[in-house]
């Protein structure tokens, strides 16, 4: 049977045409469903506390910008880019954000389900600091709650990734007794951590601060003796969610995520079952 050339050749522009509208109308989709994060629950923290860079010589200026924070298909993203930004008179060459908790809570555990991170010179944190930190820029400052400079507002590293240490998580204490490179700290190995999501936690009492991924254990924080130097824990802390730049960042690097599919926090006495006392699921229902 012969082909009829013409009839081909028009059959395949039509599909191909409506491939490409096909494929548009998906990525207009995909647009339309990135949702800021939720401003009841968290704050941009985007003000240079010095003045004019953010501390440990980190690269970045945190915006409020969607591209750098947003939600979509029931996750969070925290994205770091490469990029000239110019706020508060500084211009710098990378952008990610920063996220302080307007929840504070004293005791209980929490659980973060994450994918890291990958690439030399990216540094996510999930973490706390003392709602009392003295701290220009930080969400409880802005509230009136800064009385107490760091570290002896206390600070949990709940979990830390460099990516010149690649798929290495650590969790770390810093007070008064020991801060900065901190001898209080440990962590573990794990082989998927920027492939696949695992869950991150910290359960903190009054007698410890136990730290675990997927649930094994890697840390536990219990001075013998505990007074305003070595255990500070015996106030409210809040949360921080950021993805930093080092400044042995690669020259290749151009963008990287820290992605959260949920964040939960349980009361220091709940049962298996019991519902946190407070969450974000990100799940864009708000």
């Amino acid at each position: 049977m012969a082909v009829d050339a013409i009839k081909l050749t028009t059959t395949i522009e039509v599909t191909a045409a409506a491939a490409l509208l096909c494929l548009s109308l998906v990525c207009a989709a995909n647009e339309a469903t990135v949702s800021p994060v939720n401003t009841s629950k968290w704050f941009h923290q985007t003000q240079l506390p010095n003045g004019h860079s953010w501390f440990n010589n980190e690269q970045q200026h945190y915006t409020d910008r969607i591209t750098n924070a947003y939600i979509s298909d029931g996750t969070l993203k925290i994205v770091a880019k490469k990029e000239s930004f110019t706020d508060q008179g500084k211009t710098k060459h990378y952008t990610s954000a920063r996220l302080n908790s307007k929840f504070a809570f004293k005791y209980g555990r929490v659980e973060v389900r994450a994918k890291l991170p990958a690439g030399v010179g990216t540094w996510p944190a999930i973490w706390t600091l003392g709602k009392n930190i003295m701290e220009p820029g930080a969400y409880w400052q802005t509230q009136g709650y800064g009385t107490t400079s760091w570290p002896g507002c206390g600070e949990i590293d709940i979990m830390e990734h460099w990516g010149s240490r690649p798929n290495f998580v650590q969790s770390a204490m810093h007070t008064k007794s020991s801060s900065g490179d901190t001898v209080n700290k440990g962590g573990q190995t794990i082989a998927t951590a920027t492939t696949d999501f695992h869950i991150y936690a910290m359960t903190w009492s009054a007698e410890s601060i136990v730290f675990s991924v997927d649930d094994k254990v890697h840390y536990r924080y219990q001075p013998r003796k505990k007074n305003s130097r070595t255990w500070p824990f015996d106030k409210e802390q809040y949360l921080i969610l950021n993805l930093a730049i080092e400044s042995d960042i690669h020259s290749s690097f151009s963008s990287s995520q820290l992605e959260i599919d949920y964040i939960r926090v349980y009361a220091k006495d709940a049962s298996p079952g019991d519902k946190p006392i407070w969450s974000d699921e990100f799940d864009q229902s708000i």
